[in-house]
C-alpha cells in the first residue's frame, strides 16, 4: 500500500474510533490485521456500548464524522435493525459495535490472535510520522516541480476562459452532490 493511501486510510480509522470515544463506547480495540491471513480488510475497529440504542448512536457518529469530513460512506451496514452486533464495512476497515453479550459471544479478538493490537494514541503517533516523513520528502519535489514548470511555461490564459472553467467546476461539484444526497437518501430507504 502507497504512504499516501496509507495515511488516508489512518486517518480515517483515527477519526471514526474518536467518534466512538465521544460515544462514550466500552473496550475500544483497534486490530492490525495480518495480510497473509486477511484479504478482506486492513483492520478492525471493535468496541461495546451499553445497550442497543446507544449501539446505534456510534454507529451514526461515525457514518456522520466520515462523510463530514472525508465524504465517505460505508459500503454496507448491517445489524442496524436488532442492534446488538452492527457491522459496518468501509472496505479498508470494518467497525464492529457490539453489545458485552455478543462481544463474549463472538470473541473476534480472539479468532484473529495474529492481529496487532493498536490505540488509538498508536494509530495518531503513526499518522504524525507519516504525514512529518512526507513533508520531508516534499521540498525536493517541490523544487523539482518548480525546475519543471519554468522550462516548459505556457502562457497565461485569459481572464474569460478561467472563469467558464470555474463556473463548470462548480457546477460539476453541485450535481454530484445533488447525486450523492440522493444516493444516501435511498440508503436510508431500504
Amino acid at each position: 500500500m502507497d504512504s499516501k493511501k496509507d495515511t488516508h486510510l489512518r486517518k480515517l480509522l483515527s477519526t471514526a474510533a474518536a467518534a466512538v470515544e465521544d460515544k462514550k463506547a466500552e473496550d475500544i480495540r483497534i486490530l492490525r490485521l495480518d495480510p497473509s491471513e486477511s484479504g478482506l480488510t486492513d483492520y478492525f475497529l471493535i468496541c461495546t456500548g451499553q445497550n442497543e440504542r446507544q449501539n446505534l448512536a456510534i454507529t451514526d457518529e461515525i457514518e456522520l464524522r466520515l462523510k463530514r469530513e472525508f465524504g465517505v460512506m460505508p459500503n454496507s451496514v448491517e445489524g442496524r435493525r436488532q442492534g446488538e452486533w452492527i457491522l459496518m464495512d468501509y472496505v479498508d476497515f470494518i467497525v464492529h459495535v457490539f453489545s458485552a453479550e455478543k462481544r463474549a459471544f463472538y470473541g473476534l479478538e480472539r479468532l484473529r490472535k495474529s492481529a496487532t493490537v493498536l490505540s488509538i494514541a498508536d494509530l495518531n503517533t503513526e499518522i504524525r510520522a507519516a504525514i512529518s516523513s512526507g513533508r520531508k520528502k516534499a521540498p525536493a519535489a517541490a523544487k523539482k516541480g518548480a525546475a519543471q514548470k519554468k522550462t516548459t511555461a505556457r502562457p497565461a490564459k485569459k481572464a474569460g476562459v478561467k472563469k467558464a472553467l470555474v463556473k463548470k467546476a462548480v457546477a460539476r461539484r453541485a450535481v454530484a452532490k445533488k447525486t450523492a444526497a440522493k444516493n444516501a437518501l435511498k440508503r436510508t430507504l431500504r
